[in-house]
């Protein structure tokens, strides 16, 4: 036989043919858990991926189906199993699963992308800053953006191109978060030894924001701060990011005076929507818990697949209500307003920038700039 007898016999006991089809039948609960998405979400998936992943029988043997190809896939990036792993368990051969992840993977992105994380547009960007305005009490921010390190093996003869200082091989996933942990853009395979200002100078987001074509809104007035002019739209990042008139970065260092640091723990408060993205996508898809083993092309694609795939299931959740911006309580005292971590950058600042982030200083330090009560939400 020109196959493996166990393979032989995939139709009959391969995990797919058994374990997912009692799930299926039996408990959505489970099989939510098995591939993170719901029943409904799989058949979405692959009705908008199945013509692009489907293959033909031929007289010497049957073809796998496109969703025994998308189970595969998604299980990969679930639990972060290798393909010899997924080899045994689904009875199809390795070199045939290290093609059907990074194929399908990719077909997952192309399909989805313009569905569930579209370019934002100006209108887009506007609901973005009511919601920060809402849930953050940050006026006229469109975004939280910062790069996780994706652990890869050091390709051949690639030098230190992807070595993190930290001891690991990685590329760089850089990512602009919205206040319901959505993914809105993402640049993904940046080199791992990359500064985060580095990663987004080159980045085709970085220059566009540099260019002046993102499509950020024009300057808006805060509203009860109307003394202090239109102020620009920006993203919120942390000390390894450069201070840009739309990218704003907290005050360096640790004897600040009480206006800083406030600024500081505004922009923490804003700022910490991107890390729990990050921590919901790592926690939902395991493959970030393991070094992987592809081609950094391949990691790309995986990666690309697993921000779309956690968008779907963001917009899917039910999300907790606006809460009012009435009964505002004063700003935190000195006391609990931490310092920030020092990580100097060599970014040198324009004048323009300054000003900006010294009218938000001011701004967060006055009354009209308070932080909202949190109310218990039931």
């Amino acid at each position: 036989m020109w196959v493996k007898y166990y393979l032989a016999e995939r139709n009959q006991y391969g995990e797919f043919h058994r374990l997912v089809g009692e799930l299926r039948l039996n408990n959505g609960e489970d099989f939510r858990e098995y591939f993170r998405v719901s029943r409904c979400q799989f058949d979405e998936i692959l009705h908008r991926v199945g013509p692009r992943i489907k293959r033909i029988n031929t007289r010497l043997r049957r073809c796998i189906s496109p969703a025994e190809r998308l189970a595969i896939c998604l299980r990969h990036l679930a639990t972060g199993d290798s393909y010899h792993s997924l080899s045994y368990r689904f009875r199809v051969g390795w070199s045939t699963v290290s093609l059907i992840v990074p194929e399908v993977a990719k077909a997952i992105w192309e399909e989805l992308v313009n569905v569930y994380m579209p370019v934002p547009k100006e209108s887009d960007w506007h609901e973005i800053a009511e919601q920060f305005l809402v849930n953050r009490d940050f006026p006229n921010c469109i975004g939280a953006i910062d790069g996780k390190h994706v652990r890869i093996v050091a390709p051949p003869n690639s030098g230190s191109l992807f070595f993190y200082y930290k001891g690991t091989f990685s590329i760089v996933l850089l990512a602009v978060v919205d206040t319901n942990l959505c993914f809105r853009i993402i640049d993904v395979g940046a080199y791992g030894r990359g500064s985060d200002g580095g990663t987004l100078r080159e980045s085709a987001f970085g220059r566009a924001l540099q260019e002046g074509t993102l499509g950020v809104p024009p300057d808006a007035i805060i509203p009860g701060a109307e003394d202090l002019g239109p102020l620009p739209h920006t993203f919120v990042g942390d000390e390894a990011f450069p201070l840009h008139r739309h990218l704003m970065r907290p005050y360096p260092g640790r004897n600040l005076c009480r206006r800083r640091r406030m600024f500081n723990y505004r922009m923490s408060r804003a700022r910490m929507v991107v890390e729990q993205a990050f921590g919901v996508l790592a926690a939902r898809f395991r493959i970030y818990h393991r070094v992987m083993w592809q081609h950094p092309h391949n990691v790309e694609v995986c990666v690309k697949a697993t921000c779309v795939l956690h968008n779907l299931l963001r917009r899917d959740a039910p999300t907790r209500p606006y809460r009012p911006r009435e009964n505002r309580a004063p700003n935190p005292p000195p006391s609990v307003v931490l310092p920030s971590v020092i990580r100097q950058g060599a970014n040198n600042s324009t004048a323009e920038a300054v000003r900006v982030r010294e009218a938000y200083t001011t701004y967060f330090s006055s009354e009209a700039g308070g932080v909202h009560r949190h109310d218990p939400v039931s």
